[in-house]
Parts: structure tokens; sequence; C-alpha cells
């Protein structure tokens, strides 16, 4: 790969000619496997959350003039953080600070106890307060929380300056040097750069002096993108214009979000940008900074689908379970031993696992079982794995991969590792679809693509669904399967 300068930001000095590498230790230099997701420092709330759910038992035990009960301690710890929650107190910023912080926590804290004020006065009167003991809960309750804030940011910047992530640059000529050279200059933020993804324009003699001009390799495909962020472990991407201005900008993004990064655009002075997500700014080094997501950072959103899906893959497990053992027992006696079939798919962000199914035939050798696309219409399918099939009840042991987490109720199907390999080439839509949870039926499916039918359809509803996702949407697609089952559309 060519490498492109990337000067600091100080005076200027001779160019040292060295190679990038990834940091030797910590998230950034060990090798993940393709796609493997793994939560940028920044982005670990638990201390956070701590810190905030700590501070008012502290608070209650040093001003409350009366002892409260536990439970209601612990209801107010709960609120607290649920508040903060909701104005974006635990959004991922490069450059956190408890003064920007102040205001949103302070005037949470004061509704926090004046909610709880109200209903002591109305409910148990024995023990409400007044609005001196409010004004001084609340104050005592922010400096606490401030103070403990403030001790978390300062161990995160002193973890990222030890313990730097691989990040990419996405952008051309001065503004795309500038950006690397700030993050080189300034190694709080825990971002080490580790290439320029498109190389400076042509012409460009526009450059950042500094202390440490460092060559960058230059990514000019999608493939060298894709080889860097496995090979480098990237954990974040900076975009110096919006993804729609930057020549195949959206692909890039889709790439880079589907691989786990947290993907950031950063602009100089002037740049037209939406406003920050919960209206708290953000910068790095001057440049104004905001996060970019694309449609499935909804935390709160998936940990109730990954837990509505343990409560169904639970209660179908105990239902399906005559039908499962009377599936088992005609295989075993249609087919011989080995009853279960397991095979390798691919799952969400690219991590593989281990499939099951019940066995309706039995392959000449893995190879056939992991390059043969179908075998609905094969000649060794017996009459009990043709039955098995038709009605889809072949499937039922993936309830057992959604209790695990290897998949959940609804999402794309899982493929496997050779065919994601040729389908991501020939449709480029097609790896996107690993942005979720891959799941036992979809939206591709109850719309009839199912076997062998087109995987570009497939993919365009897989990635509408990932999109346009909602808890009923899944409830929907769930009762679209339930009824597809009287009519034997399996395959």
């Amino acid at each position: 790969m060519e490498s492109a300068p990337v000067p600091g930001a100080g005076q200027a000095t001779a160019v040292q000619a060295h190679t990038v590498h990834p940091p030797r230790r910590g998230g950034g230099g060990a090798q993940a496997r393709p796609g493997q997701r793994r939560a940028a420092r920044y982005g670990r709330p638990a201390p956070l959350l701590c810190v905030d759910a700590l501070a008012p038992a502290v608070t209650f035990a040093l001003v409350v003039p009366v002892a409260w009960p536990w439970l209601l301690m612990a209801v107010q710890a709960v609120a607290q953080v649920l508040l903060f929650a909701r104005r974006g107190l635990y959004r991922m910023r490069l450059s956190p600070s408890v003064l920007s912080d102040l205001p949103a926590l302070l005037g949470l804290t004061l509704l926090q106890w004046y909610v709880t004020m109200e209903v002591l006065d109305v409910w148990a009167p024995q023990q409400g307060f007044g609005w001196a003991v409010l004004a001084y809960g609340a104050g005592t309750q922010t400096a606490l929380t401030c103070v403990g804030r403030a001790a978390v940011y300062r161990a995160r910047r002193r973890a990222a300056v030890r313990r730097p992530q691989s990040t990419l640059v996405v952008g051309q000529g001065a503004p795309a040097r500038q950006v690397a050279a700030a993050l080189y200059d300034h190694p709080a933020y825990g971002l080490r750069p580790v290439g320029l993804v498109a190389a400076p324009a042509a012409g460009d003699e526009q450059r950042v002096t500094g202390a440490d001009a460092v060559p960058l390799p230059v990514l000019a495909s999608y493939q060298e993108v894709g080889r860097a962020v496995v090979q480098n472990s990237v954990r974040h991407a900076v975009f110096t214009a919006p993804p729609e201005a930057t020549p195949d900008g959206a692909a890039l993004f889709t790439l880079l979000a589907g691989h786990g990064c947290r993907v950031w655009l950063i602009t100089g002075p002037g740049a037209v940008a939406a406003p920050p997500a919960g209206g708290r700014p953000d910068h790095l080094w001057g440049f104004t900074a905001q996060p970019l997501r694309d449609g499935t950072d909804r935390p709160l959103g998936h940990g109730v689908k990954r837990a509505m899906d343990a409560v169904l893959a639970a209660v179908g497990l105990v239902v399906a379970a005559p039908v499962m053992a009377a599936c088992a027992l005609a295989v075993r006696l249609s087919d011989g031993p080995g009853v279960i079939f397991r095979q390798e798919r691919v799952g969400r962000h690219g991590r593989p696992f281990v499939l099951l199914k019940f066995r309706t035939l039995r392959p000449a050798d893995v190879q056939e079982s992991a390059t043969r696309w179908n075998v609905a219409s094969d000649g060794r399918l017996s009459r009990v794995g043709r039955m098995l099939r038709r009605t889809s009840l072949d499937e039922l042991p993936q309830l057992w991969n959604v209790l695990r987490g290897d998949m959940s109720m609804v999402g794309p199907r899982p493929e496997r590792p050779f065919f994601v390999a040729q389908f991501s080439r020939a449709h480029p839509g097609y790896q996107a679809r690993h942005r979720m949870p891959v799941g036992i039926t979809g939206l591709a499916q109850v719309n009839g693509l199912r076997g062998d039918t087109s995987i570009e359809e497939r993919a365009r509803f897989d990635n509408h669904y990932i999109e346009t996702w909602s808890l009923w949407q899944d409830a929907c697609v769930l009762a679209r399967t339930a009824g597809s089952l009287f009519r034997l559309g399996g395959s």
C-alpha cells in the first residue's frame, strides 16, 4: 500500500519514515476474527452507572433527617440512572467533561428530589421533608455525582494513553491529515490512526507540519479497508466529511459499522452537520465531533429483543418437547443414529457458531455439507426427512441456539461461511445483513424467499428489516411465520 505523510501539530522537523503498526497492548492490538465486535473503551457505561447509583444512597445517609427504607433508596438510584440514560449522559463522547454534564446532572437531580418530596408528602407524611432538605440533598447528590464522574473520566484518559485503539481516517486532503495529526499528538483520545481511506487529492500541496510526520498506509479500495479492519483490529473510524459526501462513503460506513467499529464524523469550522446526539456538544481537539449510527445502535431495544428471545425460546422448548421427542425418534428409526445435525453458520458481525437441526439426510462428507447449496430435491432424503423439511420441524432445535444467544427468533437467516464469502463478493448489500442477530425466521422468509430463491432479493429484504426494525415488526414476522407453517412451505 502507498503511504501518505501525516504530520503532527507542532514545529516542523524531518519526516521519520517508519511504518505504523497497531498498538501491542489493549483492544487495538489483539487480532480479532473478521467482524468481531469489542466494546470501545469509552463506550463502557458500567463505571458511570455505579457512580450514579451510589450517589443517591450516600446522599440519603448524609442528608435525610429520617431513615428511609432500603427499597426506597434503591428506587431512587434506579430512577437516577434511568433519567440520566434518557438524557444521553451515558453516550460515548471523545471529550467528556463534568462541567458540560453539570446542567443536566443538576436539573435531573432536582427533578428527582422534587418528585420524591411530593410522593412522600402524599403517601408517607412522617418521612417527608421540606424545601431546605430538597435543596441541600440535590446539591450534595450532584456534587457527589460530579466527583465520581470526574474520577471515571480521568481513569479513562489514562487508560486511553496506555492502550490506544486502532483507528481509520476516512477522507481526502488537508482535513484528513489534520485530524490524523491531532490524534497522534493527543493520545488521551485513545484513537491511534493506522490508515487513511482514500488517497489525498491530486496536486494537493497543503501540509500540516509537526514534530512526528508519520507515513500512514493509504487504503484505496473496499477490499483493502476490509482487510485492514481485520488485520489491525480496528475499533474506530473517523470520517472527515459526511458519508454521503464521501466517495463510496455509504458502502464504507456499512462495512465499518458491520465490523463493529464506532464511526465518528469529525469536521472543521464552518462545516454543516446535524446537531449532536442529546444536544450535548463534543469535540476532538477543536474539531466538531459526533457519532454516526447505522440505526442498529439501540441498546435498550436490543436488550428487550434479547429478553423476548430468551423467554420465547425457553417456553418454546418446553411446549415443543413432545414434538421434538417424536421427531428425534422418527429420525432415529428411519435414518439411524445421529439425530442432530450440526453445521457452522455465520452470525452477527461475522461471528461463527454451530447451528442445530434435526438431520434430514447424511452428507457424503464435510465438503459437501459446507458447499452444497440446496438438498430439497436430493434423492437421499427419506420420507421422514422430507416431511421434517416441508413442515420446518427440522429447525426446532434452533430454539436452543436462540436460548444460548447465537441467534434471535427473528432476523436474517444465517448462512455457511463458504456462501457468505461468495455472496458478499457478488452482492454488495449481503455483508450488511450481519449488522443484526441472525434468526430462525425473517422478513425475507415470510415473503417466500427461502430455499433456491434470489440472494439479491433476500439481502434487500434483510437490510430493509434491519433499517426499519421494531419489536412490533418482530411480532408481525412471527405471526406470519406461524401462519405459513400450516401451508407446509418449508424447504
